[in-house]
């Protein structure tokens, strides 16, 4: 008998696995450490990147907390470990240092609901009203903006408008639909939405809860309404992180991107932590934009100096104001 064996192999095409053909360094934390010190950079990454690219960031944070760190930063250059909007947001307030985003590809599926076109004209026909827009906007949004908003200070910047002033929200309706419900205001909202907050599943959620009965469900305010009902927490991604640690809770189902829960795990590592489910259990809860960065894409974009964020001087002007708003009303 002639025994014949067949070996099948597999291969992927996801992006965040391509090689490159630059050789890398043996030990990629050491060299991104001398890189560092060779540019004057600083990594700012945001807690959706993979927990390597966490670990060897200066500044780890949310949308807001990442934009108070690239003002304030001394640094020549800044290494941003997140998607598009947010490394345009560091340039925006840093013109004269060099930005780099380890991936020009990583961008924000709820940025690219927003075409600058159509929201131009959406603003033309609402000319009373005030513009607040979340930060996962590009550029060109920003600078049609009023104040600029976070997840962290949405609420908060709301609350801060004259009741009778009008307002359009952009571009995230489910973020919008929260705030609206906390401050009890009346927006116009523009009908964008993110893939990974709208991703989770409700009848799944209840399935795990069964499965984990003390387990306490957090969400971000960018899940859809179904899925908020459930949570007793919700907030933005930093203050998800923080309610799990002061929570005398011992297990958490985690309504947003599942790479918060590597910092979670490293802030409360006797609790446990539970991704929310997606629709047929995918990992459509990971963000496909944020997972483009790797730590060796990082390490190369230090090395060479690019991919480098640029924009018209014009629009980083008028995007400039909306942001500085935002930072003087989350005081």
């Amino acid at each position: 008998m002639v025994r014949i064996t067949i070996i099948i192999v597999f291969t992927t095409a996801f992006p965040q696995h391509q090689s490159t053909s630059e050789s890398l360094p043996f030990d990629l934390f050491e060299a991104i450490a001398d890189l560092k010190q060779e540019l004057n950079a600083v990594i700012l990454a945001h807690y959706y990147q993979e927990p390597d690219i966490q670990d060897v960031a200066d500044h780890i944070g949310d949308s807001l907390g990442l934009s108070r760190q690239a003002a304030a930063t001394d640094a020549d250059v800044i290494v941003f470990a997140g998607v598009h909007f947010m490394a345009e947001t560091a340039k925006i307030l840093n013109p004269h240092k060099l930005v780099l985003l380890p991936d020009l590809n990583a961008g924000c599926s709820l940025a690219d609901t927003c075409p600058p076109k159509e929201f131009a004209a959406f603003k033309a026909a609402r000319t009373d009203h005030l513009v607040v827009s979340y930060i996962n906007c590009t550029a060109e949004i920003k600078a049609m903006s009023d104040i600029i908003c976070t997840s962290s200070n949405a609420v908060k910047i709301i609350n801060q408008i004259p009741e009778e002033q009008p307002i359009i929200f952009a571009p995230d309706r489910n973020l919008g639909r929260y705030v609206m419900h906390q401050t009890g205001r009346e927006l116009e909202l523009w009908q964008g939405s993110c893939i990974v907050h709208e991703t989770f599943s409700e009848k799944q959620l209840v399935q795990l809860k069964m499965q984990y009965p003390e387990a306490e469900v957090i969400a971000h305010p960018e899940c859809e309404a179904p899925v908020l009902r459930h949570a007793s927490y919700i907030g933005s991604t930093s203050s998800l992180l923080k309610y799990c640690q002061q929570s005398p809770n011992q297990e958490f189902i985690v309504a947003t991107e599942p790479g918060i829960i590597h910092q979670m795990r490293k802030a409360a590592p006797e609790k446990r932590f539970l991704p929310a489910p997606s629709t047929n259990y995918c990992a459509c809860n990971e963000c496909p934009h944020m997972r483009l960065n790797t730590l060796e894409k990082l390490y190369l974009a230090m090395k060479n100096r690019k991919p480098e964020i640029t924009m018209p001087e014009e629009t980083r002007v008028a995007a400039l104001q909306p942001i500085q708003r935002m930072l003087e009303m989350s005081v």
